[in-house]
């Protein structure tokens, strides 16, 4: 059986080492190198190229979708995968785009790890089935855009406001600048005539966003 070639790019050194010690023994894989951030990850793949790339969304210099997205303009074959901590459908949809085969949750099980490798690899695709929402949700949504004037965006970053989120990570997890975060919240703000953080804060948990 041909062994696949693996390299895992991931910018926390505990989950790189944790993997490699996951996998090191499995038959049938090998990895031959690992990097921290996407510049790192490209720069090695004009060196050795693997059979399979396993990474990180959340990456310093270059972030995991968008290195996905060169990879698989200059190295067609290669099999990619995210490990992500997000169980965000719009990432998930963002990866797909991309060209990921698949995307699995740093939480999963080593079987489920395998697994995921095992399809992509067999040229099949895996990712998380998100339950479609429910016809009264949209409806509710829109009526609430509606009455505020808020846009879709708008309505997400808000959303993610009630895990107390700083700009920065709000920033990292929608695939912006600071810069478009603050302005997003500055324009909330005043279309919900709110004059302080913490009574936006209120308002989100008050309309269960």
């Amino acid at each position: 059986m041909k062994c696949i070639k693996i390299i895992i790019a991931d910018d926390h050194t505990l989950f790189i080492n944790g993997l490699r010690l996951l996998l090191k023994d499995e038959p049938g894989i090998e990895i031959i190198d690992v990097a921290d951030n996407g510049k790192e990850l490209l720069e090695i793949m004009t060196k050795q190229q693997p059979d399979l790339v396993l990474l990180d969304i959340n990456m310093p210099l270059l972030n995991g979708i968008d290195a996905a997205r060169l990879i698989r303009q200059q190295y067609s074959s290669v099999k990619l995968v995210i490990l992500s901590t997000y169980n965000e459908a719009h990432l998930v949809d963002k990866a797909r785009q991309a060209g990921v085969n698949g995307y699995l949750l740093k939480n999963s099980t080593k079987e489920e790890l395998l697994q995921t490798i095992k399809i992509v690899m067999n040229n099949q695709t895996s990712f998380p089935f998100f339950q479609p929402k429910e016809e009264n949700l949209f409806n509710r949504e829109d009526v609430f855009l509606k009455q505020f004037c808020l846009t879709k965006r708008e309505l997400e970053i808000m959303a993610l406001l009630k895990n107390n989120y700083t700009n920065q990570q709000l920033a990292d997890q929608l695939f912006l600048s600071v810069y478009t975060i603050e302005t997003h919240r500055k324009n909330i703000m005043q279309k919900l005539g709110l004059k302080t953080p913490s009574v936006l804060m209120k308002f989100i948990v008050e309309n269960k966003l």
